[in-house]
């Protein structure tokens, strides 16, 4: 037979006179005690300030007597100097305009002279026709949320001061990553009789060394040299093997300039200094220019680089294929593949590293390839070298975080003819 909600379970006779003694306890205290012993400090003002109440805890927390403080004192005895200046300016005109203010961080001054934290909260006590009678305020201790506020501020500190130090030691990298890039690149094209040249470096990430390179320098007989290339990797190494392929290029050439004869010798050279650890490689085209009765005959050969491009004075544009060389440096013995053509009045050779063509570009990322390049270059007027450099470094600025890898630009041309006015007229 199930019990009736009167029938107490077994033990809940014991059970409730154990929370009645509880409360019997708790109701023993005396509203005087409850606010004498309060765990916040209490205090009564008049309107002008001074304490007409306050409690035992207040007291305790400021270590003086009672009689020091009822009808001598006012609120604002007990602040700090600055907290004296805040009373005034807000606290103060605040409590006026709106009868209440809560929660407003003060500092209190104790007997020994040290400054103790606290949350203030006051409110007016008005008549029935809201005439003002007096001020209640309420004071709790903010000792452990002042030490609390002071570590946060302190570690918030510590960090501003590590991410300032982290900004300024990645401004000094940046600046002397950006430097020995610099090394690696001729400061400016040199000026070649009959020939315009242009460049272009564009650096993916400040923070990492490239491999690409170029150059063009003079060998003999009036004939002018030139390389573009791209190292594997990044980094201090990159850079150490990009140096050492800018200067074997060059060392080589002034030997004999024969394009598959310098890249072979390039090829035993990192071979031979790379073989007992990591394999270190490149990609590299290397030609000759040789200036012939108002155009320049171009004698090239490809280390497993893209072809170059070529846009004729008619508009087109076409690549110069050399298919087949093998990367430089991978084996002892490579084979390279070598092409000739001339440039005429107008034309303009392209060579470029594959950073350009491997961009990533629509939602889908796809890759920008060497099919877009050729019509991008043929969709520009052959107004020259430098005109088409300016071309395609807004091109690689267009494709924003698609490009993630170093592109180098080299573009060398013959000038067209500058026509007369009358000529013009013809």
């Amino acid at each position: 037979m199930c019990r009736t909600a009167q029938e107490p379970e077994p033990g809940d006779k014991h059970d409730a006179d154990v929370t009645d003694a509880v409360f019997t306890s708790l109701l023993e205290d005396s509203a005087e005690e409850l606010y004498e012993q309060a765990p916040c400090g209490y205090l009564s003002t008049l309107m002008d300030g001074t304490i007409a109440k306050i409690n035992t805890t207040l007291l305790d927390w400021l270590g003086l007597d009672r009689s020091r403080v009822v009808g001598r004192m006012r609120f604002a005895d007990l602040l700090s100097v600055g907290g004296k200046l805040y009373h005034e300016t807000h606290f103060a005109p605040l409590l006026q305009m709106q009868g209440e203010v809560s929660g407003i961080a003060m500092d209190i001054k104790t007997a020994g002279g040290r400054r103790m934290p606290v949350l203030v909260t006051s409110k007016v006590k008005t008549t029935q026709d809201g005439e003002p009678l007096l001020i209640r305020t309420t004071v709790f201790d903010a000792r452990d949320r002042r030490a609390y506020e002071t570590e946060l501020l302190r570690g918030r500190q510590a960090a501003e001061e590590a991410r300032r130090r982290s900004e300024a030691d990645r401004a000094r990298l940046q600046e002397a990553l950006a430097v020995l890039q610099q090394s690696l690149l001729p400061a400016e094209l040199p000026v070649v009789p009959g020939l315009e040249a242009g460049s272009y470096y564009h650096t993916a990430s400040p923070d990492l060394l490239g491999g690409d390179f170029y150059d063009l320098f003079p060998v003999d007989g009036g004939r002018w040299a030139f390389f573009l290339g791209d190292v594997c990797g990044k980094g201090p190494q990159a850079a150490a093997v990009t140096s050492l392929t800018r200067y074997t290029l060059r060392a080589a050439a002034l030997h004999d300039a024969d394009p598959v004869t310098v890249l072979t010798t390039l090829n035993t050279v990192l071979y031979e200094r790379y073989q007992s650890g990591e394999g270190r490689y490149c990609t590299t085209i290397f030609g000759v220019l040789e200036p012939q009765d108002g155009r320049v005959g171009v004698h090239l050969a490809s280390g497993g680089h893209p072809s170059a491009l070529i846009q004729r004075a008619d508009g087109s544009a076409d690549f110069l294929p050399t298919p087949g060389g093998l990367l430089v440096g991978v084996l002892p013995q490579a084979p390279f593949v070598a092409n000739r053509t001339d440039l005429l009045p107008g034309d303009t050779l392209l060579l470029y590293t594959d950073g350009l063509t491997e961009a990533r570009i629509g939602p889908e990322r796809a890759l920008y390839g060497e099919d877009a390049l050729r019509a991008f270059t043929a969709g520009q007027p052959p107004a020259g070298p430098q005109a088409l450099i300016t071309a395609l470094s807004g091109l690689l600025a267009s494709f924003g975080e698609g490009l993630d890898d170093d592109t180098a630009l080299l573009a060398l041309g013959v000038p067209a003819p500058i026509l007369t006015a009358n000529e013009d007229m013809t």
